[in-house]
This record gives structure tokens, sequence and C-alpha cells, in this order.
């Protein structure tokens, strides 16, 4: 095979190669371009040359690129400045799968039978990302897939999570800082805060690291009711991410059945309140269709207040609310988030509180809107004295529509 002396050779054999085919459409399809851009080795002005001079006329040719680098991508190709600038006809974004797709891959394409619970602490490890669900192996318990691929000697899955920063991001090193530095503040830090704790320099490079996290889906920016956009905060949603560091990344791989014994213990326990928590912020829209107002123009919020002591000399203890769904029906949903493994019980004492912190934002935020306490649970709520505060239930069932 010939061995050509540049990315312009290349390009000009397809080119030759692509005339010779007498075809009504002919499907071009270039994966990982982000490696073919080494340095100095002029990937994009040939490319530019070939699509510009070329391929561009060619009403019959339809060509695809891909990349797994989503940074690469953005910045480099679909925000070249050079010659082709403007040129990509529509970009397709592969997001994570839903659990209902995930649902979905396991059967019928892997021929797994789990339960809804099963596929759902799957996907609090896995995240929708088809590839590592891919790995999950049949007749196997749960348990022991994820023993096998995160903790067991040689697991396929153990040094993943630094082979994934390395592969997206040039300065894998800062961006893995970061989501390191973000898991040990699962509620979200500012901007401010995080160059504080990563003892940075105030300048570009922190906002570019961010925005970039925040388009592959590794964090998310949100801006809590009432504050500003100087005050928006990032937090670490990735599920993989999320297991990684609170398991794997100080494991000392002495035990290959570490998850197997975690199971119903403390550290299993706490991890997974938060990881459902992740899968339901991944999950707005399947909440608002179970609720019933997903034609209703809503805005998806968090909410904290610190102990204060008002104008009128009255304490309060302050509070903080992972989820709000602020409504154009004059309605704000109240939600609380609980993974428990049977239907969730509210006592007297846990209505009060819930009451109080009602009160206390209404207080605050000085709303004129309804507010809704909502339950997203995974069984829902258990019929009691004290459950009538609930306006709404969401399930575990309703995130799987």
């Amino acid at each position: 095979m010939k061995r050509f002396k540049d990315w312009f050779e290349a390009f000009d054999a397809l080119r030759d190669f692509l005339d010779t085919l007498s075809k009504e459409r002919i499907v071009v399809f270039l994966d990982e371009i982000p490696w073919m851009d080494t340095p100095k080795s002029n990937f994009l002005a040939a490319f530019g040359q070939f699509w510009n001079d070329w391929a561009s006329t060619k009403q019959n040719l339809k060509l695809f690129v891909c990349g797994s680098a989503t940074t690469w991508m953005l910045s480099k190709f679909i925000g070249d400045k050079g010659g082709i600038y403007g040129r990509v006809c529509r970009p397709v974004w592969l997001a994570p799968f839903s659990l209902c797709e995930t649902e979905k891959f396991l059967k019928e394409i892997k021929g797994i039978e789990m339960t809804r619970h099963q596929i759902l602490q799957a996907y609090m490890v896995f995240g929708g990302i088809p590839y590592y669900l891919d790995m999950l192996v049949k007749d196997i318990p749960l348990n022991v897939n994820i023993d096998d691929l995160f903790f067991k000697q040689g697991a396929p899955l153990r040094a993943e999570f630094d082979f994934l920063f390395r592969s997206l991001f040039k300065n894998s090193r800062l961006y893995k800082s970061v989501v390191e530095v973000l898991s040990s503040k699962l509620k979200g830090m500012t901007r401010l805060e995080l160059m504080e704790a990563m003892r940075l320099p105030d300048g570009g490079d922190l906002s570019e690291v961010l925005d970039n996290l925040v388009k592959c889906d590794f964090i998310r920016k949100y801006t809590a009711i009432g504050k500003t956009e100087r005050d928006a905060l990032y937090q670490l949603t990735d599920l993989f991410s999320l297991f990684h560091m609170k398991f794997v990344e100080d494991n000392s791989g002495q035990d290959e059945h570490l998850w197997s014994k975690l199971t119903g213990k403390g550290p299993m326990t706490a991890w997974s309140g938060y990881a459902f928590e992740q899968v339901c912020l991944h999950h707005t829209s399947q909440i608002k269709q179970a609720l019933s107002i997903g034609g209703i123009i809503s805005n998806i919020h968090s909410w904290s207040c610190r102990p204060f002591t008002d104008k009128n000399g009255t304490s309060w203890k302050g509070g903080q609310i992972d989820l709000l769904i602020d409504r154009a029906d004059e309605v704000i949903s109240i939600c609380e988030i609980k993974y428990v493994s049977d239907k969730f019980v509210i006592d007297a004492e846990y209505e009060k509180r819930l009451a109080s912190r009602a009160t206390l934002f209404r207080q605050v935020t000085k709303t004129k809107k309804a507010l809704h306490h909502t339950f997203i649970t995974t069984y829902g709520v258990s019929k009691n004295l004290h459950s009538g505060i609930v306006q709404s239930e969401v399930t575990m069932e309703d995130l799987f529509k």
C-alpha cells in the first residue's frame, strides 16, 4: 500500500478513488478525526481544501465526520475560523442513553433480564454510556459484574477514568483536578470557590475548562433561585465519574469482591442517595411528564439558605432544596428525592420539617406562587396521617417512560 507523504496527498488519493465510483449516493465516514490532527500535520488545511475544491460540488456525496474528543470537535472543527468555517451542515450530539433506552439495550441487544430497580442501580454506576453497559455479562449478578469490571485484578474499567480524560482533553490534568475537587463538594461550587480550592490565578483557563466539562456532560452549571449568574454553581453530575471518585480512585485493589461486600452498607447507601438525585436531574423531562406539566413552561433550579435573623428579630435555621420546578402556571414544585428500598414513610417530625422549609422558602424568595411538595422516590410514598402534605408523586417507574 502506498504511503502518502502528507494529508494533502492522502485527500487527493481519496478524491481520485471517489471519482471512479458511479453511484447515486456516496457516503464517506471519517471516524475519530481529532487523532488525525497531529502537530504540524496540516490535517484541517488538507481537509478544507478537499471539501471546498471538490467534495462540496458533488451532489451525490455525503460526508460524515466523527470524534469522541468533544472539545476538539467544538473548537477546532465546528468552531474553525479557516477553510471549513461554516461548512458543517448539521452537528449531531450523541447523548447518553436514558433509563428507557438502557432497558431496551440490555434486554433487546444484550439479552439481559433485569428488574427496573436493578437497571436503575446499573445506571447509577455506568450512566447511560453504551460502551460501559455493553461490558455487562449475561447471567452474572449485577454486583458481580461491577466487581469484575472495577475491582478484579486487571479489571477493564479500573483505569478508565484516567484514560477517559487523557483521550478527551489535551490538558487532562487540569480537567481531572476540577472533577476531583467538585467530587468533594457534591452540592456544587462557584467558579471563585473552585479557584480558591485549586489555588489557581484568575484567568480564562478555568472558564474554558468549566465550559468544556459542561459541554461534555461531566458537570452542570445552574443558578439557584434568587441568585445571579455570577453566583452560578458547578456540580459534578457524570455518574461514572461519581462512582469512580467514591469507590475506585482510592481503592488499593486488595479486595476483588468489594462491591458485593458493600451491599446495604453505609458508604453504598450514602452514595446511592446522591446518585439517584443525579439520575433524576438527567430525567427532568420524564418528571415533568409524570406531573402532567410537559406542556407548561418551567425552569429547573435549586435553592439554599444559611441561618439568619430577619429585621423583626426572628431567627431562621436555613435550608436547602435540591430540585425546584418553577412553573408558568403559578406553581413551584418543591421536589424531595428519596432513594429507598420500599415506600417512603413520612412521620410527624418530617412533615413539620417540610412545612417549615416551605415557609422559609416563601419568606426568603417572597414568591406568591403556590408551593407543591413533590416526592420523587423509588416506590412511592406510604399513605398515613402525615402524607397529606404531598401534592404529587413521581416514582422510579415514571423515569423509565
